[in-house]
């Protein structure tokens, strides 16, 4: 082999071929040749991307479905809970954010208080962050409540305090996804839009038969197309949209349906793909199952002259915004570390006074969406005070009700009221 070849040989190996090179002859020496690089002829072929499953076939759609839930729910719907029969779309609204997630026996008291002390979304707007936490802790899910606050103040600032009529403005607005838009403009305006919460998928998933985890974007996809293909016209949208809801919690519910039971007779009973195959227990298919891991936080609970001391969580995270007791470290460790705790946690509460004394005080789990929590809770008693910062204060034990705390920190405190009980 020539200078030459092994030299073009040594660049083609370095090179993805097919490259096309031009030799210049102005150089003497066949060893110092250079190749010019002219242009790539052609790409290395990528390998193609698998394609997504379809989403499941649309199924046949009864022209009476609509029909059959209208007539059920204005004999056999709810009809009396405090967020209905008004126009008052700021209810409307506040009923639905707290409806996300929980179930109405939970809502009901909640509800009450909210409306009591904050009547108006201009109240809400106005209210200090603070009340507006305080008087949702204990709800869950916190970060609808400051969704909530800043959302009312956006309706305050930009739309002169009235609600959007459409369900495309409302899904602009914080907290609101587009099933609770279409609620929103349904129950308060009567406006002809489709809903989609976890009570109708379940339905859905029944009615017509639908394979696959209704979480499942394809699945959603496909239910999203149905819920769109049986409105009813406007005059009777808000009938339909309530019945499809009590249907979901009161008769085709999760636990056993009612269909199963002969307690309360179904109106699609006869249209029920899932009913009609004995599949009702099968559907909706579930939530693919992990396992849930469960980590440890130690807890603080510093005490001076009747009053214990609280920390803001930071706004985003786990219990954002609330006030809770104070955390040694965090709460990503694994269950089997946790702090021993006894000298982190007195290097943490000498930073806010003097500790006289520190001791077990026993231990709380609480399940979070994801995790599990195994809490170690330390009594602390301070002899002396330190300054704080406003992400710290000292709140006397008698007037707890007024700050908004988690639920899990609550059962703390109401443990040490109670020795008993640790």
């Amino acid at each position: 082999m020539t200078h030459r070849q092994q030299d073009r040989s040594q660049w083609k190996g370095r090179l993805r071929a097919p490259f096309s090179f031009r030799y210049d002859p102005g150089q003497r020496s066949p060893s110092a040749c250079r190749f010019l690089i002219i242009t790539r002829m052609t790409a290395t072929p990528r390998r193609p991307r698998r394609a997504a499953p379809p989403a499941p076939a649309l199924p046949t759609l009864p022209d009476d479905f609509a029909v059959r839930v209208i007539a059920w729910q204005r004999r056999h719907g709810r009809h009396h809970l405090p967020w209905q029969n008004t126009g008052d779309a700021y209810r409307v609204w506040l009923s639905e954010i707290m409806l996300q997630q929980t179930q109405v026996s939970a809502v009901l008291g909640y509800y009450a208080r909210f409306v009591e002390r904050f009547p108006t979304v201009q109240a809400l707007a106005a209210a200090p962050a603070d009340d507006v936490m305080a008087a949702w802790a204990g709800l869950g899910y916190y970060t609808r409540a400051r969704n909530l606050h800043r959302c009312a103040q956006i309706v305050v600032a930009e739309h002169g305090g009235v609600f959007p009529r459409d369900p495309e403005a409302l899904a602009a607005l914080p907290g609101i996804g587009r099933s609770t838009a279409a609620a929103i403009a349904a129950f308060s305006y009567g406006v002809r839009a489709a809903i989609l919460d976890g009570n109708v998928k379940r339905v859905f998933a029944r009615v017509f038969g639908i394979d696959g985890f209704p979480g499942d974007k394809r699945v959603e996809e496909t239910m999203w197309r149905i819920a769109e293909a049986v409105l009813p016209s406007a005059d009777g949208i808000q009938s339909y949209t309530q019945g499809l809801m009590d249907l979901g919690a009161t008769v085709c519910t999760r636990g056993k349906a009612a269909c199963l039971t002969g307690e309360r007779a179904c109106p699609l009973e006869s249209l029920c793909e899932a009913r009609r195959t004995g599949r009702v227990m099968e559907l909706p298919v579930p939530r693919p199952r992990k396992a849930i891991p469960e980590r440890a936080a130690t807890l603080l609970m510093a005490l001076h002259d009747g009053a214990v001391l609280l920390q803001r969580r930071p706004q985003r995270g786990i219990w954002g915004g609330l006030w809770s007791l104070p955390l040694v470290g965090d709460m990503d460790a694994a269950l089997d570390a946790h702090p021993a705790a006894s000298d982190e946690a007195r290097a943490v509460a000498q930073a806010y006074g003097k500790v006289s004394s520190i001791e077990p005080a026993g231990v709380l789990m609480h399940t979070f969406t994801h995790f599990r929590l195994q809490m170690h809770l330390l009594r602390v008693e301070i002899g002396q005070t330190a300054a704080l910062d406003d992400d710290w204060r000292w709140v006397p034990l008698a007037r707890l009700d007024a700050v908004g705390m988690p639920a899990p920190v609550k059962l703390a405190l109401e443990m040490l009221a109670q020795p008993s009980l640790v």
